[in-house]
This record gives C-alpha cells, structure tokens and sequence, in this order.
C-alpha cells in the first residue's frame, strides 16, 4: 500500500501564460495603443487557443479584434473632422 493516496484530489485545468497576455493586451488595448495591443492580443490568443483551448484565449483573439475596429473608425473619424478627435458635448 503507498504512502500517499489520491483520495479526494481533483484535476485543475492550467490556463496558459499567453491566454492570460492575450486578455490583459485586449484589455489595455481598448483605452491605450489599441493598434499595437490588438494584434497582439489576437497573436496571443491564437497560439494559446492552439495550445490548449481555453477560453481566456477566445477572449483575448475577440478583444483584439474589438481594439482593430475601435482604432479603425477612430480614424475614419479623425479624418472626417479634418484630423482631429474632438468631443463637442452640449
């Protein structure tokens, strides 16, 4: 009989390190340099999709895409006000 039993354990799943940096750029991508961060968090989110599926990573791909086309139609805002982005409220 061994030592040690495995009674009552139970199987955790591991979330991958570029799943979670796919997250965090989409994340910090939406208000800061979302035209750096998009691609990476949709690069992050892919090799961690390929390498265990998880769903941190379809996050991280889907926010990076939202951070393409928020800095997309930023820019063709931009462009529409003679290049500049300001906010007239009122």
């Amino acid at each position: 009989m061994s030592s040690h039993s495995r009674i009552g354990t139970h199987k955790t799943s591991q979330t991958s390190g570029l799943a979670i940096a796919g997250l965090v750029c989409g994340i910090v991508g939406i208000f800061f340099l979302p035209i750096i961060l998009g691609p990476l968090a949709i690069v992050f989110g892919a090799v961690a999709l390929r390498q265990n599926g998880s769903m941190m990573a379809k996050w991280g791909i889907g926010l990076g895409v939202v951070d393409i086309v928020l800095m997309v139609v930023m820019l063709v805002i931009a462009a529409n006000n003679g290049g500049s982005l300001t906010w007239h409220i009122g």
